[in-house]
């Protein structure tokens, strides 16, 4: 995303009746766009990792560079890919196919799904900082001091002094800011570095305390709405 939090577009198309069509929908979507005219440009924004969405015009003569450009690229979160192309036909990496002659209808029902996919890639991928001590208790009834660093709809983050293995499942209470109450979370640890950090992920959370991270969540996100309804 931008520093404004407004979701960002890389935009390839030599056909005018393609970029036209796109920018002004893109914009009706509060994206920001970035035009590219060749894949050099691709390849530079791409290296920036804030690149949330490709619209690629498959008939521009270097789609295929840029293509694999992206599948190549080593940026943690993948860009959604919006194809514009001739043919109605699946094509690898390609997350939605719009079909030509681009239409505003269909431009923008092509977009909605793809703005569907940033936004759940959005949310999984988001962490809000916590910095929280708890008492943490292991599958074998132990207990352990961790430190709750960040948490998001993908999973927490934590340090500790002690000891952690890949695979082992902590069970706590951890308190959101602006709540009463905390939240029970069991979490499986996905990998730990030397320094005593651990990335985590959900196993199981009770329903009501689910919904209330859910909403907490919700009142963090920050990004431009969309100016028409998704």
């Amino acid at each position: 995303m931008t520093p404004e939090m407004a979701f960002e577009c890389l935009l390839l198309s030599h056909d005018p009746a393609v970029f036209c069509t796109m920018d002004r929908i893109l914009q009706d979507f509060s994206i920001r766009t970035n035009v590219c005219s060749n894949s050099s440009r691709v390849a530079s924004l791409l290296a920036e990792g804030h690149t949330d969405l490709i619209v690629i015009d498959l008939e521009s003569e270097d789609s295929s560079e840029v293509m694999q450009q992206i599948c190549q690229s080593r940026t943690g979160q993948k860009p959604t890919i919006l194809a514009v192309s001739a043919m109605d036909c699946a094509v690898p990496g390609v997350h939605v196919i719009l079909r030509k002659p681009v239409t505003p209808e269909s431009g923008a029902k092509s977009l909605k799904a793809a703005y569907s996919r940033m936004l759940q890639d959005y949310r999984k991928h988001t962490r809000f900082a916590l910095m929280t001590p708890v008492l943490a208790s292991d599958e074998d009834n132990g207990t352990l001091s961790v430190t709750v660093t960040n948490i998001g709809e993908g999973g927490v983050g934590l340090t500790t002094k002690g000891k952690l293995a890949v695979g082992s499942i902590l069970s706590f209470r951890v308190p959101l800011p602006g709540l009463k109450s905390g939240i029970y979370i069991q979490a499986r640890i996905l990998w730990t570095r030397p320094y005593g950090a651990a990335g985590c992920e959900f196993v199981r959370i009770p329903p009501g305390d689910l919904q209330v991270l859910h909403a907490w969540l919700e009142s963090k996100y920050r990004f431009k709405k969309p100016l028409i309804p998704v």
